[in-house]
């Protein structure tokens, strides 16, 4: 912990011993009344000031004096009083306090005071993130992402919209390193599973909690204890799940499959989608209180683009530490020209490549033959599709599952068509579960939800 200079004016002993003992490990010095603040202030640089603003039952708030006097030297201010009338917290704003709070709840309110201050000095005087961490010379994107990182060391849940490819991923893991949270950065993407899987995966799961379930599991939510819950594309929840997920950040409680004891655990949200998510709720696809929950401060991250300027920085960026790349006039040209469809994550992929090559210096022979991905165009457009077959006549195998997805949607009919398969693949391999796993490399739990429903149990050989 770091540890800071810092000066406490309170004329009540009890409180004074309740501010030390939160303040313990720092330089403290103690002020009973004004004029020994005063004195303080005059011969010491202190980092924060806590000030109560009545000292003594006859006292016409002098306290707000000290506070005047602290902010003229740069101190961080902080009001600690039992009188919060909303003249008197104008008065201390209008003074230079930078905080106010009331009495009663100094254990909780000062170590946030103290992580908050430390973490934003940290920000004030620390690396450029936009060199290091997160490449960028777009102006609107670098003040988007300064503000977005003024909330890092708060609970304030934190929504990142943007392309695939544009580093919500990486910005989300910035917030969480300059958030002062001690727990772990958990990221999970929604879209990489279906509703049960995504419920286990977060909630965890107690031994026997279903079928394959040999092991319990520790969930994504309580790995976050006291970190961040990175949630990348939210909005593929199911709503059910996004109920369930709500209910867990409003409560920091949840049960683990198959259990009857909750868990608690004090996650901080940060979130992302590639789609609008005021669309989404429109659409019925995003509940509105799950919105409401997760959108705290809400940044939208440019594709590259939009970005002019940033493509050789983030080269230069990805080759640092690494083999430096030099690039003919044509080269640049037609890089500049290109439009990047896979933003930040595609320029990695095309700067790893060059660097495998045996040439250092990249003309435009060079850079075309890895530049172009498949079904891009060289300006990042799409090409013309190549003609389809001719379309399968009626009663063709896959009718029944067309007219299912148009009846029950896509999802049911894609399904319904891992079910036949699971079942087909196992039944050709004698009932052998383990090798129906290994063979269409599935999950059990995927495994066992299709024999659950099918009521058949399989062969049991390993």
């Amino acid at each position: 912990m770091e540890k800071l200079n810092i000066l406490v004016l309170e004329d009540d002993k009890l409180a004074q011993k309740i501010m030390a003992a939160q303040l313990t490990g720092h330089k403290l010095d103690m002020a009973g009344d004004l004029k020994s603040a005063l004195g303080y202030l005059g011969r010491d640089k202190y980092d924060i000031g806590f000030f109560d603003l009545m000292l003594g039952a006859d006292d016409d708030y002098s306290g707000l004096k000290a506070i005047k006097a602290a902010a003229e030297k740069g101190i961080y201010a902080v009001v600690v009083s039992s009188s919060d009338s909303e003249d008197i917290i104008d008065r201390a704003y209008e003074l230079g306090a930078r905080d106010f709070y009331a009495k009663g709840n100094e254990e909780s309110n000062i170590a946030d005071i103290i992580r908050k201050f430390v973490q934003n000095r940290k920000l004030d005087a620390g690396t450029d993130v936009f060199e290091s961490a997160f490449v960028t010379e777009d102006p609107e994107l670098r003040a988007a992402v300064t503000e977005a990182l003024r909330y890092a060391p708060t609970d304030l849940p934190v929504m990142i919209l943007g392309p695939s490819g544009t580093g919500k991923t990486s910005l989300a893991r910035i917030i969480h390193d300059r958030s002062g949270r001690p727990g772990a950065f958990v990221a999970i993407n929604c879209s990489a599973y279906t509703e049960d899987l995504l419920e286990a995966e977060l909630f965890g799961y107690k031994k026997g909690a279903f079928t394959g379930a040999g092991e319990a599991r520790r969930g994504r939510l309580l790995e976050a204890h006291k970190g961040t819950l990175f949630l990348d594309e939210i909005g593929t929840m199911s709503p059910n799940m996004q109920m369930k997920l709500l209910k867990a950040i409003e409560e920091k409680t949840f049960h683990p499959l198959g259990s009857e004891r909750p868990e608690t655990s004090d996650f901080r949200i940060i979130s992302a989608t590639l789609e609008d998510p005021k669309d989404l709720v429109a659409r019925g696809r995003m509940r509105f209180d799950l919105f409401q929950r997760v959108q705290g401060y809400t940044l939208k991250l440019k594709p590259l683009s939009e970005r002019a300027g940033d493509l050789f920085p983030l080269i230069r960026h990805f080759t640092r530490g690494g083999r430096r790349l030099s690039f003919t006039a044509e080269a640049r040209a037609m890089l500049e020209e290109y439009k990047w469809p896979g933003n930040a994550r595609e320029v990695k992929k095309f700067v790893d490549l060059v660097c495998c090559g045996p040439e250092g210096r990249i003309d435009g022979v060079i850079a075309g033959r890895h530049l172009k991905p498949r079904g891009f165009s060289a300006a990042g457009a799409p090409e013309a599709p190549v003609p389809a077959a001719a379309p399968r006549p009626a009663g063709g195998e896959n009718d029944e599952l067309y007219a299912l997805a148009l009846r029950d949607g896509l999802q049911a009919a894609l399904d319904k068509l891992a079910e036949e398969m699971i079942l087909r693949n196992l039944a050709e391999n004698g009932g052998k579960r383990t090798k129906t796993l290994a063979g269409l490399k599935i999950s059990t739990r995927m495994l066992y939800s299709v024999l659950k429903k099918n009521d058949d149990g399989g062969d049991d050989d390993r």
